[in-house]
């Protein structure tokens, strides 16, 4: 079952009032933080642990977070419940998982809302309520949270602007439709719109939008069915398509932001990435003829030229059924890869060395797809 058909199911949300759920934000007074495309606290202390959100199954409300401790080596899955007993659970369907300056943040899709935590404990903070909310990033004292929901007759989505310091959803700007992951390069948020709703007529645009204005700009137009976008050590912004899962192959094309113009495109199914150093890590899912292929590699991002199709070794890949998540350890390149199995029951999290050699493996909740690193 591909993510994005069980997504197509639901139905549009209407734009609902923020609600600030016991919000309690504390500052600081870091300005030399800023957005992290890669979820990992940019700090050069030793890392603390490794989280890894679960999506779960849509309308089962069984989200969860699972926990990796580096100290003592234990892994814990539930342990948003085990931390936060009072609250219920993590929700419906998380849909990504960030980390910035001392707080995690995870979108949960199906719940509507953005759950904030303490970093370090995973301690309950508060919810900000976002209807249809998917992925989130950050800038100085704002978030930036796209929404499948849509108020207009082309059924645009939009980004919403969150103020940090106390919660509140301060503005909001149409984008695309159905946008996904978003990307901070030059004073610019770029926004990847899919349009997975509206199959076969999907999105093929990604979205510029100034951020002191908060106004869309421009579109750039790179393919169908946009989702992963992201900036490199270079300042260039790589973004996924993932075709029509029939006739149009996926690929990942490169944007010059300096331009606003692609300049490169790779013909190959990237479904998730990670950067380590001037790499870039990938897997990549390709449906044909009711099959699912699976691939891996590593990219040079200086020549944007494929340099291995090894990234885990031979004998690793029939051991993953379904890739679905990436990280990389910015400290050595060892790098971690979910397998969502067959997205219903529990799925694993492997860990693999700069070499490409199995470390180790987990048991995780449901559809383990995304990822946090935190320091000590």
């Amino acid at each position: 079952m591909k993510k994005l058909e069980t997504m197509v199911a639901r139905k549009f949300l209407v734009p609902i009032l923020v609600i600030i759920t016991g919000f309690i934000v504390s500052c600081s007074n870091d300005d030399s933080w800023s957005e992290d495309d890669s979820n990992i606290i940019s700090q050069p202390d030793a890392k603390k642990g490794l989280y890894i959100l679960n999506e779960g199954n849509y309308q089962q409300n069984n989200s969860s977070l699972s926990y990796f401790d580096y100290d003592t080596a234990d892994f814990f899955n539930n342990y948003f419940t085990k931390i936060n007993p009072n609250q219920g659970g993590l929700g419906d369907t998380g849909n990504d998982l960030k980390i910035y300056k001392d707080k995690m943040y995870a979108v949960i899709n199906g719940s509507n809302y953005v759950e904030i935590m303490e970093a370090e404990t995973a301690k309950h903070i508060g919810k900000i309520t976002i209807p249809n909310c998917r992925y989130i990033t950050f800038n100085g004292d704002y978030a930036y949270v796209s929404s499948y929901a849509s108020s207009t007759p082309n059924g645009q989505g939009y980004v919403a602007k969150v103020d940090l310091t106390n919660g509140t959803i301060v503005n909001e700007v149409t984008v695309g439709r159905n946008p996904e992951e978003m990307t901070i390069v030059n004073n610019k948020l770029y926004v990847a719109n899919s349009g997975g709703y509206y199959s076969p007529n999907y999105d093929t645009t990604v979205s510029v939008i100034d951020m002191n204005s908060f106004t869309k700009i421009n579109d750039i137009e790179v393919g169908k069915n946009l989702h992963r976008i992201r900036k490199d050590k270079n300042n260039h912004i790589w973004v996924t398509s993932r075709g029509d899962y029939a006739n149009l192959k996926p690929f990942v094309a490169v944007i010059d932001p300096s331009t606003d113009q692609v300049i490169n495109k790779l013909n190959l199914a990237v479904s998730d990435f990670t950067f380590y150093k001037d790499k870039l890590y990938f897997y990549g899912s390709e449906y044909s003829s009711g099959k699912t292929i699976n691939n891996y590699g590593i990219i040079n991002i200086d020549t944007q030229k494929v340099i291995s199709s090894e990234l885990i070794k031979e004998g690793s890949k029939s051991e993953i059924m379904s890739p679905y998540g990436i990280i990389a350890d910015p400290e050595n390149g060892s790098f971690y890869i979910g397998d969502a199995m067959d997205f219903v029951s529990n799925g694993k999290i492997y860990h693999f060395s700069k070499n490409g050699d199995l470390q180790w493996w987990k048991s995780t909740g449901v559809s383990p797809g995304h990822f946090a690193l935190v320091s000590k």
